[in-house]
């Protein structure tokens, strides 16, 4: 995209932001007012639109593209978003453990064992895990606290946990995440251990390495959103 304006200013007050490109307002791809909740991640956003060259990449604009999803999509469709994060804990990534080898099962009841004792004395939700192929049958209870605990977070939150939960394929680990219990390098991390050991033993090729790395480029960012959010 042609660059078409000279500068970025965020302005505002509170938790009301928005962002100037010269004199006009940013707007949502919806023409909504592009308002954030507070100046740290105003000024983050606006960085993505400073450019020294005359052409600039929305694609690459990670921050203003999870604002953007708060505000057009999570506003206006809400309770879809929690459910869409909060199904995961039915089938969720760390409670389907390996059978063999006995390296690996032990290596994920160890690390994402550790995640689900954490989710049970920090949030009081205890999911249950197997070893079996067949699905898990999860308590009602827990399922609908782990909707309760999703829920709780606001649009622009809710945008960041989505993205997370999504690039790791567990609730489990996002709300980990979103909480600090681990940082992005540790959440990519156990996302992918099982796939990490396979590698480990039998090589990793091309379109895997720049998949794991577009899954990391997306847990960063969202992390880093959920962090400007608490500021």
């Amino acid at each position: 995209m042609k660059k078409f304006y000279r500068e970025v200013l965020p302005r505002g007050a509170g938790d009301s932001f928005s962002i100037f490109l010269d004199e006009h307002p940013l707007k949502t791809p919806r023409k909504k007012p592009f308002v954030l909740p507070n100046a740290e991640i105003a000024a983050a956003i606006a960085e993505e639109w400073r450019s020294d060259s005359d052409e600039i990449s929305p694609s690459e604009m990670v921050l203003t593209k999870l604002a953007n999803s708060a505000l057009d999509s999570v506003a206006e469709h809400r309770e879809i978003t929690i459910d869409e994060i909060s199904g995961f804990a039915e089938t969720d990534l760390v409670c389907y453990r390996s059978g063999e080898p006995l390296e690996l099962r032990d290596q994920q009841d160890r690390e994402w064992g550790a995640l689900l004792d954490w989710m049970s004395r920090e949030l009081d939700i205890s999911l249950s895990s197997t070893d079996s192929i067949l699905p898990l049958a999860q308590n009602r209870r827990d399922l609908n606290k782990v909707r309760c605990v999703v829920a709780s977070f606001d649009d622009y939150s809710l945008a960041g946990l989505h993205m997370l939960t999504l690039a790791c394929g567990s609730v489990v680990i996002g709300l980990a995440a979103a909480f600090e219990e681990v940082d992005e390098r540790r959440a990519w991390e156990l996302s992918l251990l099982e796939e990490s050991y396979q590698i480990d033993n039998w090589g990793e090729d091309p379109e895997a390495t720049k998949r794991r790395e577009g899954l990391r480029l997306d847990i960063a960012a969202a992390t880093r959103f959920l962090a400007l959010l608490r500021n």
